[in-house]
């Protein structure tokens, strides 16, 4: 049971740095203030690493990684680009950003309840994952 959940919840954090770097890398452009760009660049960069630390334990574990569910993907898209195009500021590119920070902290721990048998180890990386979310969702209260 515990090689089970401690698979399914890496393959969860998987997606979830996946989504995060997808989601920053489709709003960069969009950003003005350099601060903000600096800002989402850095954590995007955490997301990366983190993902790598991921990557690394699900290849010892033999599992595959996992790729953000499609149908999130597309609906983040869409609602990124229609937001977008009736209000490209700084202000807009932070509430997209809080509210996908907001799910990924509530899936994380959706993950975390779910999965109780995971091992220490990946149990860590997902909060991690949570920590570099919420740390986010918090810089950017300034530019709401």
């Amino acid at each position: 049971m515990e090689c089970n959940d401690t698979e399914k919840l890496l393959r969860e954090c998987d997606a979830g740095a996946k989504m995060g770097v997808t989601s920053i890398d489709e709003i960069l452009e969009s950003v003005c203030d350099e601060k903000l760009k600096g800002l989402l660049q850095e954590s995007k960069e955490h997301h990366a690493e983190l993902g790598n630390e991921i990557h690394e334990q699900l290849r010892l574990h033999n599992t595959e990684e996992k790729d953000p569910n499609i149908m999130a993907k597309g609906m983040s898209w869409m609602k990124t680009n229609m937001k977008l195009t009736m209000d490209c500021s700084d202000a807009t590119v932070a509430d997209l950003l809080t509210d996908g920070c907001d799910m990924g902290t509530k899936s994380l721990h959706k993950y975390l309840n779910q999965y109780k048998a995971a091992d220490e180890k990946s149990r860590r990386l997902c909060q991690k994952l949570i920590d570099i979310e919420e740390t986010l969702r918090k810089d950017l209260r300034d530019y709401l």
